[in-house]
């Protein structure tokens, strides 16, 4: 029978569970996941495991405030607690409008998660979370309150009492209980307890404004002060120990004019405007442009840094991770500060789109999936990006910082995974849709939001409440920025699009932990590519020359066009236009990676919107004149020219000493460096030689690109299980049901036995009269259950699969044969074979479930 309807009260969180239907099982199984692993078999063990601690304080985090704050206050009323009673304790003896407005969410969210049950006349509080939340001497209630008069005054002697009756002016007993409760009805009672605190002295009465609020707790000496000693010996003061006095629960609530709390927090605080947005806000087309501009810059960004990393990137340490060193390196190597270097690093790790190699001499470098990545539309190279940051639960914001150990937490290393991260960045992102369009929120009332949203997700673990969730929110926003999903601090179309849900057969599209599935992902990421595509610049096929030796990019470049620039000329400025400077040495680079000099005049004509400048073609001709004048391979190594004259020049040459070079021929030196050392040497002297193969001819040098084998992305890190699915839910449920069924199920009791020997059916008997499944020899269960399929009723079977694992079960017999029974099993809702050696004991039902 459903609760509050009449009939027995349940006694149990168990019994109240069979009272509610299948629509609030899967409720409670999706609003708490971790109740499903394993899937309990009964109501009993899902009772059981919901009044667990991890359980309990887990399912205490998802609270938002007001929800706590109800549970906080059933917490410290009287079990059990009428709901006339909780909603006192919340609004206290003046009534609010506003909580009792939304009193009863908070009171169906605890009953939907199993956290309170019985009907509103009689709510109960799981004994878990009363324990984790009702005050104590070694924890502090988060209400501020102290124990009742009856924990306070337990082991008090009589005589003692009797003094505290006599000085409130309450008649005397020689029953400590009957003492107690006189003195609980008089700090309750709201008139006589007003004309006790009229009698009270002003320092008294400041003493108890101190404590009322909480810490209910206060320090006393041998000699207390009058004010302190009329409060004691009133019982307004109880001893806590020989040192310390408490401010009992009922007279801190008669104090508090019945309020459990200062400040009932019922209503959700509002995310504001940014102060310089809340009379107009920034236009939309700026925001999204701004934000369009920001997403550029982060492909460029991550090209970049595989670019740097193209020939084999940074060793990986031993713990894993980059060093600091290597940290520092790549921040200038993209130009930005080592945190955000960190978080791009941190970016690339999460798309798949870098990786460590895996060899000996571990390095990271990029990975085959860059290479397809780099081919897609710069839209949807975005929506990767975004779509692997918003799920990801590697945090980059923690890098630099310290693990539990004094640890440094390094870029790419381990312990860099918060689970919460993926829930707070949704959250954030949700939060800002709600805004108008173009309003940036103001920080501030954003984290005010979190808090109440969650005011118990800020422990990291740790043991102390570092507020976790108020950091990712503030990285959160930052990280959005760069990423080009806000612009100006505003949340942009495109964003919009990709957080948009996509609802399938009336489900949700994310998970209460901001978690979605990878066809989702796809869906929104590539509907979150279309919104941005139009907001993005088209690649250029061209330059423009100017006469000092550069080409000015004025926007984003083909990428054949970029990649060839990016070798023959060095990238001097970056921004709306991007600005190469032609260099000997750019140049050279250049013809060392095959290109001669009418090619790159032939690129400069076909790319150049300008005419080419004379001092560049005649930078071209000179270097490439000198190009391959000198040749050098692997003696170790040597030089060989035709101009003796030359050589004559570098054997003159003061800085060719370290080199080592003597003459071999008129045209060859030989050198004890290597051919990279001699090349180098050669170089920095003013030469341009060119490396020579084996057969004499001239070596072209290429960047190598190194990559790591195939890698898959690092998979977030859930914090605890995910929501399971319907079809899940459904099953459990049944499968719940069905078990406990089985577990409940009544029995026809095994008859006493009549023979002396017959020492089964006596254990059986007693096992029956116990609630206990009986055990029954071979001949009994063959009987019991060929005479079920005989009338086709069900039984009650004791199973021991091949596991060892045993189990209760309501099956429907209807073939018996070859030492095995066929039948309908109602615990698992289809037809079933089980081997007669295997049933431990058979019962028939006193009621046919079927």
């Amino acid at each position: 029978m459903p609760e509050g309807t009449g009939g027995t009260p349940p006694r149990t969180l168990a019994e109240a569970l069979r009272t509610q239907g299948d629509g609030s099982l899967v409720a409670l199984l999706r609003a708490r996941p971790d109740l499903l692993s394993p899937v309990p078999s009964d109501l009993s063990q899902l009772a059981t495991r919901a009044g667990t601690r991890a359980s309990v304080v887990r399912a205490l985090e998802r609270l938002d405030r007001f929800t706590l704050q109800t549970a906080e206050a059933l917490a410290v009323a009287t079990e059990p607690a009428p709901y006339d009673t909780l909603r006192a304790l919340l609004t206290g003896d003046e009534g609010d409008p506003e909580i009792e407005a939304v009193l009863p969410r908070a009171v169906e969210t605890l009953r939907d998660r199993a956290l309170i049950w019985g009907a509103d006349d009689r709510l109960r509080l799981v004994r878990t979370a009363r324990e984790l939340l009702a005050p104590s001497p070694t924890h502090p209630s988060p209400t501020g309150l102290g124990p009742t008069v009856a924990e306070a005054t337990a082991g008090m002697s009589p005589g003692r009492l009797q003094e505290i009756l006599t000085a409130a002016g309450l008649p005397s007993t020689h029953d400590p209980v009957s003492a107690v409760a006189s003195l609980t009805g008089l700090f309750t009672d709201r008139t006589r307890m007003a004309a006790l605190l009229d009698t009270a002295p002003v320092e008294a009465l400041s003493v108890l404004d101190r404590l009322v609020w909480g810490p209910p707790y206060g320090e006393v000496t041998s000699s207390p002060t009058p004010p302190v000693q009329w409060l004691r010996d009133r019982g307004l003061l109880l001893p806590a120990t020989t040192r310390t006095v408490v401010l009992p629960r009922e007279a801190a609530l008669h104090l508090r004019a019945g309020r459990a709390h200062r400040t009932p927090e019922p209503v959700a605080p509002t995310v504001a405007p940014r102060a310089s947005d809340a009379s107009t806000g920034a236009r939309p087309q700026v925001v999204d442009n701004t934000a369009a501009g920001q997403a550029y810059t982060a492909l460029a960004t991550i090209e970049e840094l595989a670019k740097d990393w193209n020939e084999g990137g940074p060793n990986v340490l031993r713990a894993g991770g980059l060093s600091v060193r290597d940290l520092k390196r790549t921040a200038t190597a993209l130009d930005v500060t080592e945190p955000v270097a960190a978080f791009w690093v941190e970016l690339a790790y999460t798309a798949g789109l870098l990786a460590a190699d895996g060899e000996t001499d571990e390095r990271y470098a990029p990975t085959p999936a860059y290479d397809d990545w780099q081919e897609l539309p710069a839209p949807e190279r975005w929506a990767r990006l975004a779509t692997a940051w918003l799920t990801a639960t590697r945090t980059a914001g923690l890098v630099g910082g310290q693990d539990s150990k004094g640890r440094t937490l390094a870029a790419l290393g381990p312990d860099l995974d918060r689970g919460a991260a993926p829930e707070v960045r949704r959250r954030i992102l949700d939060l800002l849709a709600t805004l108008p369009e173009g309003t940036a929120p103001d920080p501030e009332s954003l984290l005010a939001r979190l808090r109440w949203e969650r005011p118990l997700r800020g422990a990291s673990g740790t043991g102390r409440h570092d507020d976790l969730r108020a950091r990712l929110a503030a990285w959160t926003l930052n990280e959005a920025e760069m990423l080009g999903i806000t612009g100006r601090g505003a949340l942009a179309s495109h964003a919009r699009a990709l957080l948009a849900p996509d609802a399938t057969d009336g489900e949700p599209a994310a998970t209460a932990d901001g978690a979605r599935t990878p066809a989702e992902l796809t869906a929104t990421g590539l509907r979150a590519a279309r919104a941005l595509a139009p907001l993005l610049p088209e690649p250029l096929d061209h330059v423009l020359l100017q006469a000092d030796l550069t080409a000015v990019a004025p926007g984003p470049l083909l990428r054949p066009l970029a990649e060839l620039l990016a070798i023959a000329a060095e990238v001097e400025s970056k921004g709306g236009a991007t600005v190469y400077r032609f260099t000997p040495g750019s140049v050279r680079r250049a013809l060392d990676a095959g290109q001669s000099a009418s090619d790159l005049h032939d690129f400069l004509r076909n790319h150049s919107r300008t005419p080419v400048p004379q001092p560049l073609a005649y930078l071209i001709d000179d270097v490439a004149r000198k190009h391959g004048h000198l040749r050098v391979g692997a003696a170790s190594a040597y030089v060989r020219c035709d101009d003796e004259a030359v050589l004559d020049e570098i054997l003159a040459d003061k800085r060719s000493q370290g080199l080592r070079l003597r003459r071999l021929a008129p045209t060859v030196l030989a050198a004890h460096a290597d051919a990279v050392t001699l090349l180098d040497g050669l170089r920095v002297m003013g030469f341009a030689p060119a490396a020579e193969s084996a057969e004499g001819d001239v070596m072209i040098t290429r960047a190598h690109a190194h990559r790591t084998p195939p890698r898959t992305a690092p998979a977030p890190v859930p914090d605890g299980p995910a929501t399971p699915d319907t079809t899940l839910l459904s099953a459990a449920v049944k499968a719940i049901r069905a078990g406990d069924l089985a577990a409940t199920v009544v029995h026809k009791p095994v008859p006493e036995p009549s023979g002396s020997g017959s020492a089964a059916l006596a254990s059986a008997a007693a096992a029956s009269r116990n609630g206990a499944l009986p055990r029954t020899t071979s001949a009994e269960t063959l009987a019991t259950v060929q005479a079920a399929a005989m009338t086709g009723s069900a039984v009650w079977i004791g199973y021991v699969n091949a596991d060892g694992a045993a189990s209760q079960r309501v099956i429907a017999p209807v073939r018996v044969e070859g030492g095995y029974v066929t039948g309908y099993d109602h615990t698992a809702d289809e037809v079933r074979t089980y081997p007669l050696h295997r049933i431990t004991g058979v019962a028939e039902l006193a009621d046919d479930p079927a």
